[in-house]
């Protein structure tokens, strides 16, 4: 006769690997999805559209000269008592057409610039906030205030997972410092919260205290967990708590981690060309460690990997911090893209490209010192992969890139448009808490049909 440990734990029957098994399956979505996994690069701060993709040659006339009153007349900024009597601010890029697309991108961006006829654009880009923390959360949650899941999270309850020995969800940062709102930003809400992104450290090993402690051996680190699923189901029986259910799911997969997470951080295995082609040092963190982290994570199944890069506030010394910025992000951005392709997986595969707003045509400071405001009204975002249209433009704004003047595309629309490649009707994906139906797009979004090669209905 079988223990009755080994019966819960050792066989293939084993409950905790049925609660990890049943929790994140795969499922189906309503119809059939175009992208298995997306990778959402997020430029944390606002990134200005008009030094890297919007090329406003007015702007660049009227240099120096005051703002017209008429165009700030009930416009919202931040920190309003800077903007008094604002110069405009032409954009010291060089700009030009690029591929068969025409896509204008400046010269910030060369290499990602070879990728043009990758990327679908949406110039006419709407939030709602000028504060960088509910724009954040705007971003990524389709609210304004903290406690609802996050894009990740709602792709998870409706699709599962592929990952076997990793986190369906995953978060990675570089910069000076994390994201605003952290947790908030890849949490489930009120989901269930195995839904909720694992945060990863650019680091060896990518988890906090994933590693045993010294004297502790995978067999004992298995016994200990058996031990804790005994009482977990326990307490389960005793209260019906389906968080319960999670927790036990949580240390199956943290086990399983202790394997798999130092394996994906060891980039050994790869040629020196493709760290070359990223611009990576092995065991030094950046932004282009974390975009060939991405494309390792896609093919092991991982369904969202949420890339942060934190330093894009640029209220003062733009040209100095555009300088800092763009060379690593654009050898690691076409890196990315190349090396999806090239692999077969960027059909697959949806890449995001976007902050939570823009920057403003007129100057905060001197002219020597000057910067750009945030800017809610017009700002860009670049699409790739997963049953995107190649080459698509969607959206402008008026000559002096205030704000959008035909095919707006606001925050909702992005999402249910993301959604969509995912197989879901946006309107559809709804779940019930507190006597309501809630969904990522709230009451509001539309599918931009411009951007996506088939358009289900």
């Amino acid at each position: 006769m079988l223990p009755r440990r080994h019966f819960l734990s050792l066989c293939s029957l084993g409950l905790g690997r049925h609660a990890l098994a049943d929790l994140l399956s795969p499922r189906q979505p309503h119809f059939t999805a175009q992208a298995k996994s997306i990778i959402y690069l997020f430029m944390e701060g606002g990134p200005s559209q008009l030094d890297l993709f919007q090329h406003k040659p007015k702007l660049t006339e009227l240099d120096g000269q005051p703002t017209p009153p008429s165009l700030l007349q009930g416009k919202k900024f931040a920190f309003m008592e800077r903007m008094a009597a604002p110069k405009l601010y032409g954009s010291r890029s060089a700009f030009r057409r690029h591929g068969q697309s025409g896509h204008t991108i400046s010269n910030r961006f060369p290499l990602l610039a070879e990728r043009a006829d990758d990327l679908a654009f949406v110039h006419s880009m709407r939030t709602n906030n000028v504060n960088h923390s509910p724009a954040m959360i705007m971003a990524h949650t389709g609210a304004m205030v903290s406690g609802r899941p996050s894009l990740g999270s709602w792709l998870l309850y409706g699709l599962g997972s592929e990952a076997k020995d990793l986190p369906a969800f995953v978060a990675m940062t570089s910069g000076p410092r994390g994201p605003r709102n952290g947790v908030d930003i890849w949490g489930s809400g009120f989901l269930p919260t195995h839904y909720q992104g694992v945060p990863f450290l650019n680091a060896k090993s990518p988890i906090f205290h994933l590693q045993n402690p010294p004297g502790i051996t995978p067999a004992r680190q298995r016994r200990a967990i058996d031990a804790l699923e005994d009482l977990n189901r326990e307490r389960l029986a005793a209260t019906g708590d389906t968080e319960i259910e999670t927790r036990i799911a949580s240390y199956e997969m943290a086990f399983r981690m202790q394997s798999s997470a130092p394996e994906l951080m060891d980039l050994s295995t790869e040629s020196p060309e493709t760290l070359a082609l990223y611009g990576v040092t092995p065991g030094q963190p950046s932004f282009a460690t974390n975009c060939l982290l991405a494309r390792r994570l896609v093919e092991k199944g991982v369904r969202c990997i949420q890339v942060y890069h934190t330093d894009w506030d640029h209220h003062t010394n733009l040209e100095a911090g555009l300088d800092k910025m763009c060379p690593s992000v654009d050898r690691a951005c076409a890196a990315l893209l190349a090396d999806l392709k090239r692999r077969g997986l960027l059909d697959q595969t949806l890449v995001v490209w976007g902050g939570e707003f823009g920057r403003t045509p007129m100057a905060e400071g001197g002219q020597k010192t000057a910067g750009r405001n945030h800017l809610i009204d017009g700002y860009s975002v670049w699409l790739a992969g997963g049953g995107i249209r190649s080459g698509a433009s969607v959206g402008t704004t008026d000559d002096l890139g205030f704000a959008s003047v035909a095919d707006p595309v606001d925050v909702h629309d992005l999402h249910a448009t993301l959604l969509h490649q995912f197989g879901f009707d946006h309107s559809k994906l709804t779940y019930r808490f507190q006597g309501r139906d809630f969904r990522l797009t709230d009451v509001a979004g539309k599918v931009v049909a411009p951007l996506v090669t088939r358009l289900q209905v």
